[in-house]
């Protein structure tokens, strides 16, 4: 049950981020809640599987520049997790560059923090 409120709330913050953020916009041929859906999955099971081993990786750059650099690892996730949306579902988000995808991992960290999920 709190993977799925976690998967449910993500969907939330990637909405709320394609809103705020230019740089990032759907795309697909579904409706733009689906591709929200689609994305919030894929972004659960990155954070759960593969953001543990990339923060260990990247402890002591975070260490150097006081934390700053996991929201570099959020936005690298970001970025993953709409690929494989894109590349396995067919629909997802898409961010036009890095920054974009940078941005939007802040808003979506700070959606997520407000509505309570819990990160891995």
């Amino acid at each position: 049950m709190t993977f799925l409120l976690n998967w449910l709330f993500t969907s939330i913050a990637i909405a709320i981020a394609d809103w705020f953020v230019p740089g990032i916009f759907v795309l697909g041929t579904v409706e733009p809640w689906l591709c929200y859906i689609f994305t919030g999955l894929f972004l659960s099971l990155v954070n759960s599987l593969v953001k543990p081993i990339i923060t260990v990786l990247a402890l002591p750059l975070t260490i150097i520049t006081l934390g700053l650099f996991q929201l570099m690892v959020n936005g690298l996730m970001l970025q993953l997790a709409s690929s494989l949306s894109l590349n396995l579902l067919g629909s997802g988000i898409v961010a036009a560059n890095f920054v974009s995808a940078f941005v939007g991992a802040i808003i979506m960290s700070i959606m997520c923090t407000i509505l309570g999920v819990k990160k891995h």
